[in-house]
């Protein structure tokens, strides 16, 4: 078995005369929960951007179980198990919590737009799939009762949950979360919490992070890559990270404050 999910190696990301991410070499632990921080600009969204497909590397691989997906489109990472939020949620507004989640769900049972017009018993069989499974996922992540409520007429933390849940429609291996406790109050972001440490052990996920709620970094990561420029100053536990005088310096200091002091 492979211990690591993902490796990055030597990954490097130009815009023009900028680099955004400089030869960033990390190994991603299967089954762990991960965290990427460092201050705004650092090129975290970069790199979840290029593991996703959203760019192509300038140089470097991006390898998923051992295979080299650098360059892939976007739909292709997600049929290959890898799926993301957005650090702002983009939820299908005019839909809603359950049509939010089946339609994440054609991913491993697609509807073609020609079949529906012929009311053929195997489309008929398959909404009926799609529809179950996308109402186990709403028990799953306790969002059933709201299931025919519009999506964006939920509140703030029940949104995060949804996007999250319709990213658990693609069956992904590995789950990519950019800022989900953003926004959010302390109630809402101790609950996040549990629900990503409970939805990893659930479904068997690879979960990594971009957070600047250094509470939650610090209470689920257990292990934390820090970037500034581009560039990679430190990684380790959680109780190494706290404690560099390089992260302090460059990003922990009113952060940690804050964390330690509660």
């Amino acid at each position: 078995m492979n211990d690591y999910i993902m490796r990055l190696e030597g990954m490097t990301m130009r815009f023009g005369g900028l680099t955004a991410v400089n030869d960033l070499s990390i190994e991603i632990p299967t089954g762990s929960i991960v965290g990427l921080i460092g201050p705004n600009g650092a090129g975290k969204t970069t790199v979840f951007n290029v593991i996703t497909g959203f760019y192509q590397p300038t140089a470097g691989k991006v390898l998923f179980k051992g295979t080299d997906i650098s360059g892939k489109q976007p739909h292709e990472v997600c049929s290959l198990g890898i799926a993301r939020t957005f650090q702002n949620i983009r939820l299908f507004g005019n839909e809603t919590v359950l049509q939010n989640v089946m339609i994440a769900c054609n991913v491993r049972l697609p509807i073609r737009w020609w079949e529906p017009p012929l009311l053929l018993p195997s489309v008929f069989k398959k909404e009926r799939t799609i529809k179950d499974k996308a109402m186990d996922l709403l028990c799953k992540v306790g969002l059933e009762d709201l299931a025919d409520e519009a999506a964006t007429s939920l509140p703030y933390g029940q949104q995060r949950r949804l996007e999250i849940a319709r990213a658990l429609a693609t069956d992904p291996e590995l789950l990519l979360l950019d800022e989900p406790a953003a926004g959010m109050n302390p109630r809402e972001t101790h609950a996040l919490m549990e629900f990503i440490k409970n939805i990893r052990d659930l479904f068997g996920l690879t979960i990594m992070l971009i957070e600047h709620d250094m509470r939650v970094v610090m209470g689920i990561c257990e292990h934390i890559w820090v970037l500034d420029y581009g560039v990679l100053i430190a990684e380790g536990p959680p109780s190494f990270i706290q404690s560099d005088k390089k992260v302090i310096e460059a990003y922990l200091g009113e952060e940690y404050a804050r964390y330690v002091n509660g």
